[in-house]
């Protein structure tokens, strides 16, 4: 059996969005207690990863990280003028695949799931498909 549903949320300029919550809601609603949860943005400079929780500079040097290896530079032919959030987003991935055991994802003590938007701000959509099995 699998379930699907999708998810909108605004996001800020380059930000990163827990989801972890709207995740775990979703898998307890299904009623699955063990199978393959996939989370998945349809979007070109967006990404979906797990990283910590604990301490919010974490996200921060993240993004400081992504964008000393990828800045917006002129000399990129992209005409939207963002081909470093499209460089991001594919480094990044836009999806992810997690463990449902006893009907909760596993993640680490430290871990959440983050909506990553590379451009913005932006009306994004995520989807959660969750398979029993």
């Amino acid at each position: 059996m699998a379930h699907c549903k999708s998810f909108q949320l605004s996001t800020g300029e380059h930000s990163f969005h827990d989801i972890t919550s709207q995740v775990r809601e979703y898998i307890r609603e299904t009623g699955v207690r063990d199978g393959i949860a996939v989370v998945f943005t349809p979007h070109t400079t967006a990404a979906i990863t797990i990283n910590e929780n604990a301490d919010p500079d974490v996200l921060r040097d993240l993004s400081a990280g992504l964008d000393k290896t990828f800045p917006p530079l002129r000399e990129y032919r992209h005409f939207e003028g963002n081909s470093d959030a499209h460089m991001k987003s594919s480094l990044m991935a836009p999806s992810l695949s997690l463990i449902i055991s006893e009907g909760r994802p596993i993640l680490g003590t430290w871990q959440d799931i983050y909506f990553c938007e590379f451009d913005g701000p932006r009306r994004r959509t995520f989807y959660v498909k969750v398979i029993e099995g």
